[in-house]
């Protein structure tokens, strides 16, 4: 059985020229993975609906994204233009993870080709994200499919502050980040728990923090896992402080899937960030997420 993939075209919206987001990634990524024959079709996603945005953003930020109303310091803030294509991929980017998570839940593994826009909370966006995907869909599974307990994973460099913002109140859904403590966000939200790591940690150390932490994890009997593979965390990465290698972000990657998948956990993976100085490099880095969950399927 193929692991399935969710990919829309439309993923890749267009942006300032200069940006140090890498837009690109995600066609590349698709391209990737067909040529290495990890995946034969995709499955393609609809827009997210309002009705489903609405669990886990304000009406009226939807509707300044829809409407291109959002005024500038907010857009300023999110770091892309509010223009017709990366709303259209906003949409569609969400719509993509909450269809993974119902595969995930029919397959146990399923991914998308973007999503962990951790950064984006309930009324405004911020770092490259401007809806919180994970967040939309791990209402959707908690209202429209009854799922009781989530975990969201995030391995993240920079920490998931807009899911812990999000679920601050919600006992259903579990928030874990583990990041360097010097990265971005500058001013950190409280998850339900933060792992901070110090910069330049390398393979052996973080593989010994995440596996002690799943100690911890696994004492929890979750229905659902949200996994936030950024690869940010890689030594030649633009943005991140830590120092993880290639077969370091593989290990991880294995281990976290792993865990979940002989727990008989479902366990959606989304890329999260990565702004690595090689472009074919990070393709390669984001690829290991649906490499490793392909190999148990």
């Amino acid at each position: 059985m193929k692991l399935p993939i969710v990919n829309h075209p439309e993923y890749v919206a267009k942006i300032n020229e200069n940006s140090i987001f890498p837009i690109k990634k995600f066609s590349a990524l698709a391209n990737y993975l067909l040529e290495k024959k990890i995946v034969n079709k995709f499955y393609i996603p609809k827009e997210c609906s309002i009705e489903t945005l609405s669990k886990s953003h304000s009406t009226k930020y939807i509707n300044d994204i829809k409407n291109k109303t959002l005024d500038k310091k907010s857009e300023i803030k999110i770091g892309f233009p509010i223009n017709d294509s990366v709303i259209k991929r906003s949409f569609l980017a969400t719509g993509g993870t909450v269809l993974a998570s119902k595969l995930a839940l029919d397959f146990k593994l399923a991914c998308n080709t973007a999503g962990g826009s951790h950064h984006a909370s309930y009324d405004c966006g911020a770092g490259y994200c401007v809806f919180n995907d994970v967040a939309v869909a791990a209402n959707y599974l908690k209202y429209r499919k009854k799922i009781k307990n989530i975990l969201i994973l995030d391995l993240d460099v920079h920490q998931g502050n807009g899911n812990s913002e999000i679920f601050k109140n919600d006992k259903n859904i579990f928030t874990f980040s583990m990041h360097c403590k010097t990265n971005y966000p500058a001013k950190k939200s409280k998850s339900d728990l933060d792992v901070e790591l110090e910069e330049k940690l390398e393979d052996k150390d973080y593989l010994k923090i995440l596996k002690n932490n799943f100690f911890k994890l696994n004492k929890i009997n979750f229905d659902f896992v949200f996994y936030i593979a950024g690869v940010d965390v890689h030594y030649q990465d633009k943005l991140g402080k830590l120092k993880l290698t290639d077969d370091g972000i593989n290990q991880r990657d294995k281990t976290v899937i792993e865990n979940f998948f002989l727990n008989k956990v479902p366990l959606c993976g989304v890329l999260g960030g990565g702004y690595n100085k090689d472009f074919n490099k990070l393709v390669e880095l984001h690829s290991m997420l649906h490499r490793n969950c392909s190999k148990l399927l």
